[in-house]
């Protein structure tokens, strides 16, 4: 991932807000990326416009070259993922992936190395230094599926003959060609134009003229971020380096700094009370307190770097800690049990989305949907996507609150955060929403190179519903509204949303199942 500063304490602005791709090996918000060779077909990048791409299917511009077929159930060989636009090349121990287009085919910024033997199944686990080990495992001669520690969901693949003969070419820094790479990773990927009422052809033929092989690096930052602003989406960005950054978000977001994360924190103790302790795990990214009343306040502000460390499993092992400490017997069960318990990501930067389902398995006594996800597969059909996967809550085994629950929400509830939100809204007894919309941004972010060694991210999925619907844009509504560390709200010390929840909680409830 590219290098964001976290400006304070368990807070991410909008920039750093975002699951990075999960492609092989990607850690959410991870700090430092995996530098490989580059290799781009030039040809016609640099000559001319490009073209729309050609109705290709899914067959993502990756038909290869001749090769020796691999041993059924052998992982050996190139593979195409369905959908992202990534191949993964399986040599020996090693594995790498690719960033495709039908122009282009990058290296990707990931390298791992098979742990061990396979196992029973012939399922392989590749570590990635400074990222998640992912897993591949084989489904046929012909297919495989690909699975990452910090991802929700599974990823499927498809054997190809060996890599196209442009993943060998030397690549052009020429701006025409920087441009062609990013306007045909969108118009390949991005599932939103539609939605956003983007005429994406009508971007490059209005832009892409402007572009020479004289253009400078200020020249070409300043119209690739013309182009995607527009989308006013919090995962998208461009890395042009020093000074040359950008990351969208919705209208209207005020972006958190030091000051107003203190004085949010202030208010929120205040509403907590005098007398009440709040305890913390993870530097503070984690916090509980017991409110009077037998009522519970968790607070969460993103889903990811619990250790200095920052690897997943350390993150885990933080979160479980925490979660047994906060779940226990007596919180759960008898006289002494939670009369309801208030969930706050109001401030939530996001992180890695498995982290949110641990949280909601503690918060049910049953299984349920939580989402399904999909990702753009066709590159030519903004309409077609992967099969809708789903991704289910298993209650954990062990204490777990199935009483009324209140989640805080409003627009810095951002990517995992908001994914968290989402698989919570399967859950009985329903859990209620106070606040303000969520941010509007699902999906994973699909992060790229640029011939010139730039670095851009875009999302390419949709979270959906039970009954298919998708909270990108406008984001996931609460049940009740109300304002969300507004000015006045801080200025005067309240805390509405916080307020609202506990008056909810703290009257009967006709019906409501209790612990």
């Amino acid at each position: 991932m590219h290098t964001n500063d976290v400006p304070a304490k368990g807070v991410l602005p909008i920039s750093a807000a975002r699951r990075r791709s999960r492609r092989p090996g990607r850690a959410p918000l991870l700090l430092t990326t995996l530098t490989v060779l580059t290799a781009l077909a030039t040809t016609a990048a640099c000559g001319a416009p490009a073209k729309p791409s050609r109705a290709r299917g899914s067959d993502n511009h990756a038909r290869g070259t001749a090769g020796t077929p691999a041993p059924a159930g052998s992982l050996e060989g190139v593979w195409r993922t369905d959908g992202y636009g990534t191949l993964v090349a399986i040599k020996g121990r090693s594995l790498r992936t690719y960033e495709t287009t039908a122009l282009s085919c990058l290296p990707g910024s990931v390298t791992g190395t098979r742990a061990g033997a396979p196992d029973a199944h012939g399922r392989s686990r590749f570590t990635v230094p400074d990222a998640a080990p992912v897993a591949v495992s084989p489904a046929g001669p012909a297919r495989a599926g690909l699975t990452f520690e910090d991802n929700a969901g599974r990823r499927t693949l498809h054997r190809i003959h060996g890599l196209p003969a442009r993943c060998a070419e030397r690549p052009s820094h020429d701006p025409r060609a920087v441009f062609d790479v990013l306007w045909q990773t969108y118009a390949e990927n991005y599932p939103f134009f539609r939605a956003k009422k983007i005429d994406w052809t009508a971007v490059r033929d209005r832009y892409r003229p402007r572009i020479t092989a004289r253009t400078t690096d200020g020249e070409l930052f300043a119209v690739l971020r013309t182009m995607i602003e527009p989308l006013h989406d919090a995962h998208t960005s461009i890395d042009a380096g020093p000074d040359r950054h950008y990351a969208g978000k919705r209208p209207g977001t005020v972006l958190p700094t030091p000051e107003s994360t203190a004085r949010i924190a202030t208010a929120i103790a205040a509403h907590l009370g005098p007398g009440v302790t709040q305890r913390h795990w993870a530097d503070g990214k984690l916090s509980y307190a017991d409110l009077p009343g037998r009522i519970g306040y968790f607070r969460i502000t993103q889903f990811t770097d619990y250790t200095e460390k920052g690897d997943y499993a350390g993150d885990v092992a933080v979160l479980d800690r925490a979660l047994n400490s906060v779940f226990t017997k007596a919180r759960t069960h008898g006289p002494t049990a939670l009369r309801g318990l208030i969930v706050d990501v109001r401030l939530n930067g996001g992180g890695a989305d498995p982290l949110g389902l641990r949280i909601a398995s503690r918060l049910t006594d049953r299984p349920y949907l939580a989402y399904t996800k999909r990702a753009r597969n066709n590159p030519s059909d903004p309409g077609k996507f992967t099969r809708p996967q789903p991704i289910r809550i298993h209650p954990h085994r062990g204490p777990v609150h199935t009483g009324p629950l209140t989640v805080l929400t409003g627009p810095l509830t951002i990517s995992a955060g908001e994914t968290f939100t989402q698989s919570l809204m399967g859950r009985s007894p329903s859990a209620t929403r106070i606040g303000q919309n969520t941010q509007g941004v699902f999906s994973d972010v699909l992060d790229r190179t640029l011939p010139n060694g730039w670095s851009f991210g875009l999302p390419n999925e949709e979270f959906l519903t039970a009954d298919g619907h998708t909270f990108d844009g406008p984001g996931i509504p609460p049940g009740l509204r109300t304002p969300v560390f507004t000015d006045e709200e801080l200025k005067t010390r309240r805390d509405s949303a916080l307020t609202r929840a506990r008056a909810l909680l703290g009257r009967p409830s006709p019906g409501a199942v209790r612990p």
